[in-house]
């Protein structure tokens, strides 16, 4: 025969949740938070660099990993008639913290690119930025 035991009789104590943690995001050129975006673009001012085909290996509290292509105006002979040319590359976003004016919410603050094969001259095969959005 089972026996209920009322609630208030409980000998162990309830196992409480941890909080979530923090948002972390990347900010993009338009202020938009983003998580995992599979796009991102690099080239604000005139969009000549973007990131595309991202595959996320990670997103953490600290940094977070994908692969991807660097599509990279080539501006030959001049932008408006250049080519976009495709750049295997690693990216690493990293330097979490706080979004001024969004409590609670933390963006990336550096992205590191290491191209896999070549880089886009004159750029070299590991660069990083600091995000300014």
């Amino acid at each position: 025969m089972a026996t209920a035991v009322p609630a208030s009789g409980q000998t162990h104590p309830r196992a409480v949740a941890d909080p979530p943690p923090d948002p972390v995001v990347v900010v993009d050129c338009f202020s938009q938070a983003q998580a995992r975006p599979a796009e991102y673009l690099l080239a604000c001012g005139d969009g000549n660099n973007r990131l595309v085909g991202l595959r996320w290996d990670t997103w953490g509290p600290k940094t977070a990993t994908a692969t991807g292509t660097d599509m990279v105006n080539d501006c030959r002979p001049y932008c408006a008639a250049g080519r976009f040319r495709p750049y295997r590359v690693t990216v690493t976003l990293s330097s979490p913290e706080p979004w001024p004016g969004h409590v609670d919410v933390r963006r990336f603050t550096m992205i590191r690119l290491l191209y896999t094969d070549t880089a886009p001259s004159p750029v070299p095969k590991d660069v990083t930025y600091k995000l300014v959005y």
